[in-house]
């Protein structure tokens, strides 16, 4: 279990000390900052998706509220005028 658990966490370990030392490398030519402001960023995107995902969830959810009370509606009506 362990030595499989070791076999998964050693790419991530990897590329975390790659990641590192590739930003400590760039911090000197002002890569850093272009790094830092990229995953701000992307950041923001994520969160913009995710709210458009939620908007179109509520959107989708009254839509369908709005068909089941026309549904209703009409079937009262069918009722109504089978009396």
């Amino acid at each position: 279990m362990i030595r499989r658990t070791a076999r998964y966490l050693a790419p991530v370990a990897a590329l975390a000390l790659v990641s590192a030392l590739a930003l400590t490398a760039l911090a000197g030519c002002g890569m850093a900052e272009t790094t830092a402001t990229t995953a701000a960023l992307a950041e923001a995107k994520a969160q913009e998706a995710k709210a458009a995902k939620e908007t179109q969830a509520r959107i989708e959810q009254k839509l369908e509220d709005a068909q089941a009370a026309a549904a209703q509606q009409r079937a009262n009506a069918e009722k109504m005028t089978e009396q």
